[in-house]
């Protein structure tokens, strides 16, 4: 089985050349924006089936498309990737001391068959100082980031208190899920 993956993020294609299945990168762009009634892991699920179904090329037998979209959900509200400095800040202290959610939504496509979920990983952050957040935003500039940070960089070492859930689903892609899906595609 060959995988396509559609993604520009250096942590998707890190995570998913770790599975064991030979990957090719093919990023496509496609607008992110989704309907407001959506919640939580719909936003997630939406996003990346839109990003599935703009991907215009053909896909073999064998092959095997992968799209995904991750959120922050904090307080009813869903945090995307931050546009400014100013709003990565503003970000970080809304999640300071609190416990999110962050949603992987991922669509694994054939040329017969599609199957789209979203997977969802409590983390919960301790109390954070301006002086923490100042220095990982001016060192690490999460600007790529949905919620604007890497549970895996300096942030996640100092101020994540605990995760419930899949840990590479903060970082973009829900491993085990994803690897327990294609299983399902090959057999």
């Amino acid at each position: 089985m060959q995988i396509i993956l559609s993604s520009k993020s250096p942590r998707r294609q890190e995570l998913v050349s770790k599975l064991g299945y030979p990957v090719t990168i093919d990023p496509i762009d496609a607008d992110e924006s989704f309907p407001s009634e959506l919640k939580a892991g719909e936003i997630a699920s939406y996003l990346s089936k839109k990003k599935s179904d703009h991907y215009h090329k053909n896909i073999n037998d064998g092959e095997v498309l992968l799209t995904c979209d991750t959120i922050v959900w904090i307080n009813d509200t869903v945090m995307n990737k931050p546009e400014t400095l100013d709003e990565a800040r503003q970000m970080l202290n809304v999640l300071s001391g609190e416990m999110h959610e962050v949603y992987t939504g991922v669509t694994l496509k054939t040329n017969s068959d599609t199957i789209t979920f979203a997977e969802k990983t409590e983390v919960y952050f301790k109390p954070l100082t301006t002086s923490e957040i100042d220095y990982y935003i001016n060192i690490f500039k999460p600007m790529d980031k949905a919620g604007a940070y890497g549970i895996q960089e300096w942030i996640g070492y100092i101020g994540v208190e605990k995760i419930v859930g899949c840990y590479y689903n903060v970082m973009g892609l829900p491993l085990s899920r994803v690897y327990g899906e294609l299983q399902g595609l090959s057999s």
